[in-house]
């Protein structure tokens, strides 16, 4: 487990290190010219609370931070082989574990007529549901940057892609384990109890050593999209064991089996993702799914207007750790599809056993060809102790983000 910033690569390094140096020989020997390309973004955001800070230590009203993502590449054996690294550093106003530093990306790329070889810190997004993906396991979850679980962390890992007829067949070998990160105790989103992740403990013994494993199929049957996959090994969503005055986050080992399927019938796109997840404390099965369906063409115009509609379903019950056990979600986006390609979403989300409900809005605009302006609000609503979004009744925010491609 990480001690400090810096000790957090000490297992990162070497194994993207090690992938670059494997591509050397073919970068040697390759008779055409290698290309770097350079480009990245970077950014400052505000986040506006409604309300002030609910538990001791936490900033009250605004929140300032700055972001920078570059993104390196290069390309040799005519588009054959190729290293991309993507770094990421956050700076926040008040949360220091919120101020961060990442490597998003560092890997190596080998591309063949019928296989693809990946090596070094990489990003696997698997899922097709809006408003929870269940199936996205690959990832460690980046809680600091936002609480919707859309941020990861790289992962170290070593994948061959194999594209046959009947599919694509996806092997992962993960030498290595990223702890979650959560707000400190200045930070707000989160709850009363701060978590310590330098107390953070594992069941097994190799800890963040752990070899990991998964094995994915997926293929497309005309219409339809599907994707199956079995990974074993360290549980990406920690249990919080209460310790003292603090939340201890204890990494278990796992089996976890997951389906995903979508449909694209028409102006119909129908959703479903599955999983069953077996540990030695507990095994239970999640399910979230649902449609979208959209106006192209709105009003004779060029706007889509999307409607949206998830369940989502856990059979843990209040006994899981996950915010989603029985829960409604209704949906609308609109996409202007015009030269600053703006779009908007907005969504409801209903708790149907404690009655909680939380709403948010998302808008992005492009600014002129460099610039883009990002407006998110989310709002939180509780009076049951029980219902995980309870602790978040008082971070009602708007946030913005400037931010400049480059």
């Amino acid at each position: 487990m990480h001690r400090c910033t810096t000790s957090r690569y000490q297992g990162l390094i070497p194994l993207a290190l090690a992938g670059c140096l494997l591509a050397s020989p073919a970068m040697a020997e390759a008779n055409t010219e290698t290309e770097l390309e350079v480009s990245g973004r970077v950014g400052y955001e505000l986040r506006l609370f409604d309300n002030d800070a609910l538990y001791s230590g936490q900033s009250d009203s605004a929140n300032h931070s700055l972001f920078f993502e570059p993104e390196f590449y290069w390309e040799w054996s005519n588009g054959d082989d190729g290293v991309i690294f993507k770094p990421y550093i956050r700076a926040d106003e008040h949360d220091s574990q919120r101020s961060h530093v990442d490597i998003r990306e560092l890997l190596w790329v080998h591309v063949s007529d019928n296989y693809e070889l990946k090596a070094g810190i990489g990003k696997v997004f698997w899922g097709v549901t809006e408003f929870q993906h269940l199936v996205d396991v690959i990832n460690q979850t980046d809680s600091v940057e936002d609480v919707d679980g859309e941020d990861k962390l790289g992962q170290q890992m070593i994948n061959v892609s194999l594209v046959r007829d009947w599919g694509v067949l996806d092997l992962f070998l993960l030498p290595g384990f990223r702890e979650r990160t959560f707000a400190g105790e200045n930070g707000r989103l989160r709850g009363p109890l701060v978590i310590d992740t330098n107390r953070a403990r594992y069941q097994s013994s190799a800890e963040e050593k752990h070899l990991d494993a998964a094995i994915r199929w997926s293929h497309t049957f005309g219409d339809w999209d599907v994707g199956t996959y079995w990974f074993h090994g360290t549980n990406r969503e920690p249990v919080l064991v209460q310790e003292g005055g603090v939340l201890v986050p204890l990494y278990e080992q796992m089996d976890q089996f997951g389906i995903d399927v979508q449909a694209t019938i028409g102006d119909w796109l129908w959703k479903f993702e599955t999983i069953y997840r077996e540990s030695d404390n507990q095994e239970f099965v999640a399910v979230q799914g649902g449609f979208e369906y959209t106006y192209v063409g709105l009003m004779d115009t060029a706007m889509d207007l999307g409607l949206l509609m998830e369940y989502g379903w856990d059979s843990r019950g209040e006994d899981g750790s996950t915010a989603i056990q029985d829960d409604l979600f209704l949906g609308t986006r609109l996409t202007l599809n015009d030269i600053q390609s703006t779009e908007f979403l907005a969504g409801l989300g209903q708790d149907l056993d404690h009655g909680g409900s939380s709403f948010l809005v998302e808008a992005s605009r492009r600014l002129g060809e460099s610039w883009k302006l990002s407006v998110d609000a989310r709002i939180y609503d509780s009076d049951d102790a029980v219902d995980p979004g309870f602790a978040l009744r008082k971070d009602d925010m708007v946030q913005m983000t400037l931010e400049r491609y480059f």
